[in-house]
């Protein structure tokens, strides 16, 4: 996709959200796709909607904390690649808001990178995972070797206690946008 159709898309979508709104309202509803194929699963400009888990993050007003410390930690390559089939569960820049004063700014220095990459490697998991398919006391292997649980209580699913509060499917996977970020447990 070119340049200015990306910056067409992106003030586009700010424009649809320039409501006067906080931006705090959950995503809209939550979307129950199949795991996509990314053998067949190819961006055209006939279907300009099929993205990666990256530009769908980047595409999302309510990300640009993520879409930065993806950035930071030289991660958009991997989460732009076609060939991979991840499970993202995307903290919103709320969730972000929530860590203690100063942690954002701290992980996002050049010299915190290994920290931040280990932070972000905790919110992917392999491989794909839609939430209809999710079970209580279900764990998922996340990339940095560690393990989430997830729960699902009256049709809630959560994991590691922050809501699901979306889904969003991508050629390279699913992100799961989620209003808390996952911290590593201290091993």
């Amino acid at each position: 996709m070119n340049k200015q159709l990306v910056v067409v898309a992106l003030l586009a979508l700010a424009a649809c959200n320039n409501d006067g709104s906080s931006g705090q309202q959950p995503p809209a509803a939550v979307t129950e796709p199949q795991a996509p194929n990314p053998a067949t699963a190819q961006p055209t400009q006939n279907n300009p909607d099929i993205k990666t888990v990256w530009t769908v993050a980047l595409g999302s007003p309510d990300h640009s904390t993520l879409v930065a410390a993806v950035k930071a930690a030289d991660l958009v390559d991997v989460l732009s690649s076609p060939g991979g089939v991840y499970t993202v569960f995307a903290p919103t820049n709320a969730a972000f808001d929530k860590l203690p004063k100063g942690t954002v700014e701290g992980l996002l220095a050049p010299d915190k990178q290994p920290d931040l990459r280990k932070l972000l490697q905790h919110h992917v998991g392999i491989p794909v995972i839609a939430t209809k398919d999710m079970k209580d006391g279900d764990t998922i292997q996340m990339a940095d070797g560690s393990k989430v649980t997830i729960h699902v209580k009256a049709g809630k699913v959560t994991v590691d206690g922050a809501n699901i509060l979306a889904s969003v499917p991508a050629m390279n996977g699913i992100v799961h946008v989620v209003d808390a970020v996952l911290l590593p447990v201290a091993k």
